[in-house]
């Protein structure tokens, strides 16, 4: 598939690149978090990170002094899995380069998405990328075989455990962890675990 550029117009639909952030502390310690030998990690809120100036920063600018978390989604993946979306922006910072696969809320019919409708963006190491909270999403993919290292920063509490109650509609059924509705693939481990499958189509992989 034709991997963009999250500098490329056609990113504009799905969010932006912030300028003005200083990522360098940000990336030193996430270089020392060690990558899984397979699969992806995901913590939402890491001390280490959280102790860097950036953390500060895009609480006072990016989220406009809300309360926010700042964790890391690392590892080995080339595949979309899933497509999930928050009520709210994501902001995501690489230590190297990665690549995001992206839809649009709007395109969800009848509860599922056609992953033909999916898109690539590169992102380069070290800049601070929005994505819009009626972007779809899920853990980015590697440009390298060394794997990946992305800082995720999202409001408090988002996507942590939560007891569900009884669906009152559609979107309820996608509702997977706090702040976070899940599509799943039929072939991914979230469908497995019971996860809403939303996606048909393709598992993409780039």
């Amino acid at each position: 598939m034709k991997i963009y550029s999250v500098n490329d117009p056609e990113f504009a639909e799905y969010g932006k690149v912030l300028d003005g952030y200083d990522t360098k502390e940000l990336i030193a310690a996430m270089e020392q978090i060690a990558l899984p030998d397979e699969g992806v990690a995901y913590e939402p809120g890491i001390d280490s990170l959280e102790k860097c100036a950036v953390f500060a920063d895009l609480k006072a600018g990016a989220y406009g002094d809300m309360p926010i978390q700042l964790g890391m989604c690392w590892g080995h993946n080339k595949l979309l899995n899933c497509l999930e979306y928050h009520k709210d922006s994501e902001l995501n910072i690489g230590a190297t380069d990665f690549i995001l696969l992206l839809a649009k809320e709007g395109q969800i019919k009848d509860g599922v998405l056609d992953t033909a409708d999916v898109k690539a963006f590169r992102a380069p190491a070290g800049a601070v990328v929005e994505v819009y909270a009626t972007s779809l999403h899920y853990a980015p993919c590697q440009t390298e075989d060394g794997g990946f290292r992305v800082a995720i920063v999202l409001p408090k509490d988002t996507n942590t455990d939560i007891v569900k109650s009884e669906p009152k509609n559609l979107e309820d059924k996608m509702l997977w962890a706090r702040n976070k509705w899940l599509l799943a693939h039929p072939d991914s481990a979230e469908a497995k675990q019971g996860a809403y499958i939303g996606l048909k189509g393709e598992n993409v992989s780039v």
